[in-house]
């Protein structure tokens, strides 16, 4: 359900969700501009106001940042676009793989590309690399960024201080693509 608040001299919109699974309310700003609330089912309205108010410093300067990128890189897809975007993305995959791989040299299976709901990639027990076919519509740091993340895990299958050394090695600056990733929704 849409809401507004006034937010430091701001109207600010919002989309209220509830969800019985929800233990407790939570705030989202997405890169797209979007505000969502996730609350508990039976959360008196006045709550979630006050919880907003109390973070309304955070929300305007994630706003702020959102719309400072200019370009919505993270774009609304339809089922189409996977079928148009494979190729691209194996291709991208495929070469991005041989360049870090040459300092990595960890043996794989196969790459991927697949239409996934939740995750830009994974990596398999058996080698298997797998991604979203859009990632082929990040900027390139981030594509990056997500391919050596899975490449890492062949070497590391966990997200230990090891692991994060070996993504370190050849993206220097991953805590704040991965925060960039966070913050931004699955597309």
């Amino acid at each position: 359900m849409k809401k507004q608040i006034r937010l430091r001299e701001k109207d600010i919109e919002y989309t209220l969700r509830t969800s019985n699974r929800a233990r407790r309310m939570r705030l989202a700003i997405y890169c797209d501009g979007d505000f969502v609330v996730t609350v508990p089912s039976g959360m008196r309205p006045g709550l979630v106001e006050q919880f907003i108010l109390t973070k309304s410093q955070w929300i305007l300067d994630k706003l702020e940042y959102f719309s400072s990128l200019g370009k919505k890189f993270f774009t609304k897809t339809s089922g189409g676009d996977f079928f148009k975007h494979k190729e691209e993305a194996l291709f991208l995959a495929e070469n991005r793989i041989r360049y870090f791989n040459a300092i990595y040299q960890f043996a794989f299976s196969s790459i991927n590309i697949k239409n996934q709901k939740t995750r830009w990639g994974s990596c398999s027990k058996k080698g298997n690399l797998n991604f979203s076919y859009k990632i082929a519509l990040l900027p390139q740091q981030l594509s990056d960024y997500i391919i050596v993340h899975e490449l890492c895990h062949l070497g590391e299958f966990n997200h230990s201080k090891k692991f994060w050394n070996l993504v370190e090695k050849t993206v220097p600056d991953y805590l704040a693509l991965r925060t960039e990733l966070k913050n931004a929704r699955f597309p």
